[in-house]
């Protein structure tokens, strides 16, 4: 009697709607499984048509060639000799149960989970399937496939996270192979929970864990990072890459079935629960995954999971989304306003990054990076073989100036540009701003000035609004027009450089520089990319980004103070960065209104601030959040990687008109401070700012 099994699990780059090419990866993906002796294959969630279709999924062109192609995977000979979720016949339809339905996802928008637990109906299948297949129906609902040699159970992606997943009562009933078809985004530090869910599952219930998921940029914000995985017995025995150019890897691992059923023989508790859980219906398959003659066969070892640390997350998750972005939009490469800054530069890094995973595909052979290559540069003889030179075909950073921009940041800005190799611009905004303010005293009859020359607070923001916003429309001329004058076809895609705490506050102009076609950085904190800059700094010998880490966060928009910097960051905010993604994690991941989150800080920050201290802080970041929440609607698209994210238009659906007095939140929050210092004695003040 056989015992080994082996299986395969796949990270593919799938893309919405891109019939062709999805088809394509799942071909190569089942032909690499059977070369490696794979008798079972599990592909991503909704890997025919792609996870991100999103409205698509309403219309019926989206179903018709979803059959379409699974009717070409079943005539093709790949699909012979091996279980797959698209086999070359179909064996069970098994619906998805429990649908994600919070954060970045809306799948009861379009779709309705299976509630029938236990139960199979016959359904029928399209002719075109009929004709390739010779069935008229297949068993559909909550079902298990049992082979000859062992029997495997489904869940498709959220059932894993669920507090009462079906692998539970599956692996009670026998079930010893769990497969999940996964659609996955990277955050920041969430592998670990990843990793943890899945060997959690097998090691109270014993079995083996197959875990499949989508990579790359399915068309949206989401960069969805593989980390295929294989678990048996709450032990990892394979690890897919969390983040690669290619796109197609399987992985593969052969099992010894007799470890499982050894390992749940010991769990007396296991054994007397499974005498009460009603039956699976089960699916006969006239097929093995094992061998009768496999005595010598090798089997899998476990492992050690390798993590990346949040440092190189940032370096190689936002860089592979850029990829994706670039060689699917057909530009010709990107565009950054560069102002010597972390924002700025760390997404200079990113891009830094991308070249050199795109130089290091090509030098391990990656065919498909080296086509996509030549193609975005336009020569089909191009080999990339140095980072900073491909960067310097695909990257352009321009430095703007005002006479309000110091020579510090002038210099970092050009230095970091020559150690990455862009094709660096220098521009000087004066003449325009100039131009424009003139026009205003012309027809206005005032002319305004910043503060420091007796302005008030108005015209100052209006000044600096008004550089902001010019540095936004040079940044999309020079993108369009900058290859043009060298004599280069294509455009450049704009990057905006605002990362999330800055969102959050609002401490950015509408329409300025911040908005551009797509933010690397705009789902991640500033704390996280000071770390970044300092990892990048050490692991790559940038020693512009010295500098850079050292100086204060600042703008950039008001008079300078004898040639230094007078204005900075925090200051102008009234907060710090730390405070910041305290408010941030607070507002978002702890729902937290100004009263609730006043509770928490008051014990949060009871060394460091008073009671009337910390109501002052939040209710200020209230006021900011509230009076600028109307930015989210324009924010530019950027990577998520940051679960407080304000990101209006998928993320966090908040309202963006508040009235920003939070008089009723607020009068709650006052009370609470008098009761508090009442109690300590302290005299009571009726206004607590």
């Amino acid at each position: 009697m056989g015992r080994t099994a082996t299986v395969a699990t796949c990270a593919l780059n799938q893309w919405a709607l891109d019939f062709d090419g999805n088809l394509a990866r799942i071909l190569k993906s089942i032909e690499i499984a059977k070369y490696k002796g794979a008798r079972y294959r599990l592909g991503p969630e909704l890997e025919i048509c792609g996870y991100g279709c999103s409205d698509h999924y309403y219309e019926s062109d989206t179903l018709l060639h979803s059959f379409e192609v699974l009717a070409k995977l079943l005539e093709s000979p790949a699909t012979q000799d091996i279980i797959c979720d698209v086999g070359m016949k179909i064996l069970l339809i098994r619906p998805k149960m429990i649908l994600a339905n919070t954060g970045n996802y809306r799948e009861l928008r379009w779709f309705t989970p299976w509630n029938r637990a236990r139960f199979v109906e016959e359904y029928f299948l399209p002719r075109m399937i009929q004709e390739v297949t010779g069935q008229e129906t297949v068993p559909f609902g909550d079902a298990v496939l049992a082979t000859k040699d062992t029997c495997l159970g489904s869940e498709i992606c959220e059932e894993l996270w669920a507090p009462n997943s079906p692998h539970i009562e599956m692996g009670l009933d026998g079930v010893e192979i769990f497969t999940n078809s996964s659609g996955s985004h990277h955050v920041l530090r969430k592998a670990h929970t990843r990793v943890n869910v899945v060997n959690s599952a097998t090691a109270k219930n014993g079995g083996i864990y197959v875990l499949a998921n989508q990579k790359g940029c399915d068309g949206d914000r989401l960069y969805y990072d593989g980390c295929a995985m294989i678990s048996m017995n709450g032990d990892t025995i394979a690890q897919g890459s969390q983040f690669s150019l290619n796109d197609v890897e399987v992985l593969v691992a052969t099992l010894d079935l007799e470890d499982v059923r050894s390992y749940r023989a010991e769990i007396s508790c296991r054994n007397l629960e499974a005498s009460k859980v009603n039956s699976y219906p089960r699916i006969k398959v006239n097929f093995a995954l094992s061998c009768s003659d496999d005595i010598c066969v090798p089997t899998c070892e476990p492992i050690q999971w390798r993590y990346h640390s949040p440092e190189e997350e940032i370096c190689l998750g936002p860089a592979c989304w850029l990829w994706d972005y670039l060689r699917r939009s057909n530009q010709a490469g990107f565009l950054l306003p560069l102002s010597g800054g972390i924002d700025s530069s760390a997404t200079a890094c990113i891009v830094y990054s991308m070249c050199r995973q795109v130089c290091l595909a090509v030098k391990n052979g990656n065919q498909g990076v080296l086509a996509d290559v030549r193609r975005i540069v336009n020569d089909e003889t191009y080999t990339p073989e140095d980072s900073q030179e491909f960067c310097g075909h695909i990257f352009t950073t321009c430095y703007m100036a005002s006479e309000n921009s110091s020579q510090d940041t002038y210099n970092r800005a050009k230095l970091l540009a020559e150690q990455i190799g862009s094709y660096h611009i220098n521009l000087n905004l004066d003449v325009a701003v100039k131009a424009i303010v003139g026009i205003f005293s012309m027809v206005m009859g005032r002319s305004p000035q910043f503060r420091v020359y007796g302005g008030s607070s108005r015209e100052n923001l209006a000044l600096q609004n008004v550089q902001a916003r010019i540095r936004m429309v040079l940044a999309y001329l020079f993108a369009q027009l900058s290859h043009w004058a060298r004599g280069m076809p294509g455009g450049l895609l704009v990057l905006g450089s605002a990362n999330v705490d800055e969102s959050l506050h609002g401490y950015l102009t509408k329409y300025d520089c911040s908005s551009a076609d797509i933010n690397p950085i705009g789902g991640i904190s500033k704390t996280d990319l000071r770390s970044f800059i300092q990892y990048f700094m050490e692991n790559f010998q940038l020693t512009a980004l010295r500098s850079i880490i050292s100086a204060p966060p600042t703008a950039e928009l008001e008079p300078l103070a004898d040639g230094q910097v007078s204005q900075t960051d925090e200051e102008d905010m009234g907060m710090t960065y730390t405070e910041l993604s305290v408010y941030g994690k607070l507002r978002k991941m702890a729902k937290a209104g100004p009263y609730t989150m006043f509770c928490k800080l008051i014990n949060m920050w009871k060394e460091i601030c008073t009671p009337r201290e910390v109501a002052s802080k939040v209710k200020h970041f209230f006021r900011m959040y509230s009076i600028n929440r109307h930015k989210m609607t324009t924010l530019t698209p950027a990577y998520h990687a940051e679960n407080y994210s304000p990101e209006d238009n998928r993320f966090d659906l908040r309202p963006f008109l508040y009235n920003s007095t939070w008089s009723w939140q607020f009068r709650s929050i006052d009370k609470q401070v008098s009761n508090l210092e009442s109690k300590e004695g302290k005299p009571v003040l009726e206004d607590v700012d």
